[in-house]
């Protein structure tokens, strides 16, 4: 994972309510347990003419021209519900975002956006609508995790996210990672807590 504490790139709407994993990587698209190999299956129901094709949908947003190379994601209400499949984010970051904006989010899905690296950024709806008919029109939107804000076209809008979560994306950071930030604290708590129970550990043989 790369640190995301500032990104500006051109964002694509998708302001399609109850985008499920599996309309974001559909099962038969899943097969690996890597997080490689998984970006051309992102949208695959809607990216390509048929399920046994690569064709590229002219209509669907991803394959139109001024998106390529988009960092962020503009969606609709509830995404990311459905199965608890990570295979959705790790496809999501593959093909190169960092950033979700949306009115709400599944839960699950939001955690594992955050273990890997892409900000789930929750506004209200009429800021959200703002922000996609900004991206329909080409414009950029401009992230900030340092003043957690988002900025596009004379637009400013806030939005909140936990300590740990911050931490996690600005230091690019995995759950053991996170926890060795504080491996002073544990190792004084269990040097302090064998002494006070020492049968609670075993002797060195």
């Amino acid at each position: 994972m790369k640190p995301l504490i500032e990104l500006r790139s051109i964002a694509v709407p998708l302001m399609r309510e109850n985008v499920d994993t599996d309309a974001i990587i559909p099962s038969r698209e899943m097969r690996s347990v890597s997080k490689t190999g998984l970006a051309d299956g992102l949208f695959a129901g809607w990216r390509y003419t048929s399920p046994r094709s690569r064709e590229p949908n002219p209509d669907f947003v991803l394959n139109q021209a001024k998106y390529q190379g988009a960092e962020i994601l503009i969606a609709g209400n509830n995404f990311g519900c459905g199965s608890s499949r990570e295979h959705a984010v790790w496809a999501l970051a593959e093909y190169g975002f960092r950033a979700v904006i949306a009115p709400s989010f599944a839960p699950i899905f939001r955690s594992n956006c955050i273990r890997n690296g892409i900000a789930p950024i929750q506004l209200a709806q009429d800021d959200v609508e703002t922000l996609a008919g900004i991206g329909q029109a080409g414009g950029e939107v401009a992230i900030d995790l340092r003043t957690m804000t988002v900025s596009a076209d004379g637009h400013t809008f806030t939005f909140d996210l936990e300590d740990e979560a911050r931490t996690m994306l600005m230091e690019a950071l995995d759950l053991i990672e996170l926890t060795r930030k504080s491996m002073d604290q544990i190792e004084k708590f269990r040097s302090k807590h064998s002494q006070n129970r020492p049968w609670l550990y075993l002797s060195a043989q």
